[in-house]
């Protein structure tokens, strides 16, 4: 019984031994990789081969995923006698085995063109039956710092609290940022306070020896960028001449207003004034003439009441008077009576008496004046 028990502690040994001195990877690089992206990396696997190891030679590069319930993302794998390097659509023509011959115990890859994507931990993983080994690489893609904006902000004037600030838009953190000035001695003012990680730099009461030129470095594990700010503190401003150039800003626009709106009163009151004056009776028109009309009515009614009171036999002698059958027009009434025309000649008169003899009766007939009305 025992006998027994020492064969299979024997047997034990030899297979534990046979393991140990079969396949094995070499490499002993454990630390983690930096590297910058668009830079070229080798993901080191060296790998040792037993005579037991006579089994088909497996190699597969694959990504290990952060999340255990996920699964690893192959790479690219060597699998009889044929390497598949379009394994990953993500990195299809940028990773490739370092040698043309992997079976020779060379798996290292080398991946080209880094992106910040490409960071995880990969894992090498060599199988030749019955030996199978694996091992485990951290690789960090670091994008370096992108060329860092400088700018002040708050008023640069003297007395005032300045803000320095140096921002990169792009960069891996950690990202440190330095500030230095490269003028006028080239020491930082005394009321300063620098903030490494923020990127800023505080400067209290800022006096005239804080103008000058700073330049501010942004940094990071792969690379270094840099920005200049110019600074000009200038003095404070007069408030009491910006305070009466104001005042005396405000009186001429008030005057101005002021001679506007007289102007446009003094020509309304213009324009009222010549209306009225247009719309007014002067003095110096004579009055309508209406004393045509009254001659005219008087003549003609004084006229049939002639007619009417004579015979037949003094009508020949009435129709002899021809100023009493002519109305006089507008222009006679207007003439000044030593210009009024006298009456045509006549025959001779006939008498009283004879007018009696010859059988007619004597008329009276109204006198009037040159201008027509009776008397």
């Amino acid at each position: 019984m025992e006998l027994r028990v020492a064969r299979l502690c024997f047997v034990l040994l030899s297979l534990s031994a046979g393991l140990i001195s079969g396949l094995d990877i070499t490499s002993t690089q454990s630390t983690p990789i930096e590297k910058a992206s668009g830079q070229t990396v080798k993901l080191d696997c060296q790998f040792t081969l037993a005579p037991e190891d006579s089994g088909p030679l497996d190699i597969e590069w694959s990504l290990v995923s952060s999340d255990n319930q996920k699964e690893d993302k192959v790479v690219i794998l060597y699998s009889g006698d044929r390497s598949y390097e379009d394994y990953f659509p993500p990195m299809k023509g940028r990773v490739h085995f370092n040698s043309a011959d992997p079976k020779n115990g060379d798996a290292s890859i080398n991946l080209t063109g880094l992106k910040s994507t490409d960071s995880g931990t990969y894992q090498c993983k060599v199988k030749k039956a019955p030996g199978i080994r694996s091992r485990k690489m951290l690789l960090t893609v670091m994008v370096k710092p992108s060329k860092p904006r400088c700018y002040c902000e708050g008023p640069t004037q003297e007395g005032k609290d300045i803000t320095l600030r140096c921002k990169s838009s792009e960069g891996t953190n950690p990202l440190q940022y330095s500030w230095e000035k490269i003028s006028d001695g080239k020491l930082l003012p005394a009321a300063s306070v620098l903030d490494p990680v923020g990127g800023t730099i505080n400067v209290r009461n800022a006096s005239a020896s804080a103008s000058g030129t700073y330049r501010c470095t942004a940094t990071n594990p792969v690379g270094t960028e840099e920005c200049i700010l110019h600074l000009n503190i200038t003095p404070p401003p007069n408030t009491a001449g910006i305070i009466a150039g104001a005042i005396i800003a405000v009186l001429l626009i008030l005057i101005i207003i002021a001679i506007i709106l007289f102007c446009c009163c003094r020509a309304r009151h213009r324009k009222k004034y010549e209306k009225e004056i247009c719309n007014e009776i002067r003095e110096d028109v004579p009055p309508p003439k209406s004393r045509v009309s009254t001659a005219r009515s008087f003549t003609v009614g004084s006229q049939r009441s002639s007619l009417g009171s004579m015979s037949p036999s003094n009508l020949h002698e009435y129709a002899l008077k021809p100023q009493y059958d002519k109305i006089p027009s507008s222009e006679e009434f207007d003439r000044p009576p030593s210009q009024v025309p006298l009456p045509p000649p006549t025959g001779a008169k006939m008498a009283g008496p004879n007018l009696s003899r010859m059988g007619g009766i004597a008329v009276m007939i109204p006198a009037q004046n040159r201008d027509g009305s009776i008397v």
